[in-house]
């Protein structure tokens, strides 16, 4: 199958200006990336072709090659370049690094980027109270740290490390084929363009040393399960002087005896006698800030939810407190001796006599009951 043609693939003129095909080629690239299109084989294939296109007429001398002779005129590297456009990262790097703010490969940034230390995440158990009011917490990190006698090159004390002969320090090496040149990590110093003969004897040359770091963290009022609180800088250390990740210490609350938490509302379950609930009273029930009265007012039934405004939490993000809703659960009574098993059936005797009016849900439920059978008759 017949290759197309190189300025067709970019979309551009033969006599576009570098700047119009570097336009052309960057708006492509960015179409059919494989980031972006994720098990797409046709993209990729495509992607490959523009990248291709646009490595040979970026070119002053391969451009004149292809314009004279065509395909034919640059076989012999064709080769090489499909080789070398392998790593899409690389390419994309360097025509978008200054839209994003990233160098390409050769130019040392991913070099620098790749010895910042790794972030970590440390899981925080804490009690509802600690978590509503704030609180400031000790914990203990297991980590790297940047090894005090090397000072983090990992060369022995009073040595330092050496440029690489391989690659001059740079990093990273370029073969040559033919018009092309393919840029690879340093196999020597392995991208740090650096190489230790006398290695540091208390981290052996790695710049780290494995260490327990206290750290205080202070936590903001009204944080909840899922919350995260970075600390800029106390991950591992970064090697051969690399700057260090950070920590994320990710909040769980345990679950309450008395409360759950909703978003910024705390529920909770009111334990009533039936006296409370038929006639009515008054009992204390527990806030985060203290006890407060609850009025129940007769014939509450068991389920009720009453609202206690602002007796919630005040969310971490800002904005006014919660509520506190108490449901009420009228509790049976258990362990009645004779005289009080006998004032009950007395009390229910009583009750028979107005049940529609005093037991409205049970008189209704067994009328809607006797319907029921009477149709099936």
């Amino acid at each position: 199958m017949a290759k197309q043609d190189f300025y067709e693939l970019l979309g551009v003129a033969k006599d576009a200006t570098p700047q119009e095909m570097k336009k052309s080629y960057r708006r492509k690239a960015m179409k059919y990336h494989p980031d972006r299109n994720p098990d797409d084989k046709a993209a990729e294939e495509k992607f490959k072709e523009i990248s291709e296109a646009y490595e040979i007429l970026s070119d002053d001398q391969k451009r004149a090659a292809y314009d004279r002779y065509g395909h034919a005129g640059i076989e012999g590297n064709a080769g090489a370049h499909a080789a070398g456009a392998g790593n899409f990262a690389d390419i994309f790097g360097d025509v978008f690094g200054d839209i994003f703010g990233g160098g390409g490969g050769g130019r040392g940034g991913a070099s620098s980027r790749s010895n910042r230390g790794s972030d970590l995440r440390y899981t925080l158990e804490l009690n509802l109270e600690d978590a509503v009011k704030g609180t400031t917490v000790e914990i203990q990190v297991p980590t790297l740290v940047t090894c005090d006698p090397c000072g983090g090159s990992g060369a022995k004390k009073g040595t330092s490390p050496v440029t690489c002969q391989t690659c001059g320090g740079a990093g990273q090496v370029r073969m040559q084929q033919g018009f092309f040149s393919v840029q690879q990590t340093c196999p020597t110093c392995r991208g740090q363009g650096k190489s230790i003969k006398d290695p540091c004897r208390e981290c052996h040359g790695q710049g780290r040393k494995e260490k327990r770091k206290k750290l205080s963290v202070k936590i903001p009022p009204g944080v909840d399960t899922g919350d995260r609180i970075r600390l800029a800088g106390e991950g591992e250390a970064g090697s051969h002087g690399g700057s260090s990740g950070d920590l994320y210490v990710q909040v769980a609350v345990k679950d309450h005896a008395i409360f759950k938490r909703e978003g910024k509302d705390l529920y909770t379950e009111v334990p009533i006698s039936f006296v409370d609930a038929a006639i009515g009273g008054e009992l204390e029930v527990p806030t985060l800030d203290g006890r407060v009265k609850l009025k129940i007012p007769a014939e509450s039934q068991t389920g009720k939810l009453f609202r206690m405004r602002g007796k919630g939490v005040a969310p971490v993000r800002g904005g006014g407190p919660g509520d506190l809703l108490c449901r009420v659960i009228l509790e049976t009574p258990v362990n009645l001796n004779k005289r009080q098993k006998e004032l009950l059936r007395e009390f229910q005797v009583s009750l028979e006599k107005e049940a529609g009016r005093q037991s409205p849900k049970k008189h209704g439920w067994f009328d809607g009951v006797k319907k029921f059978f009477d149709e099936m008759l």
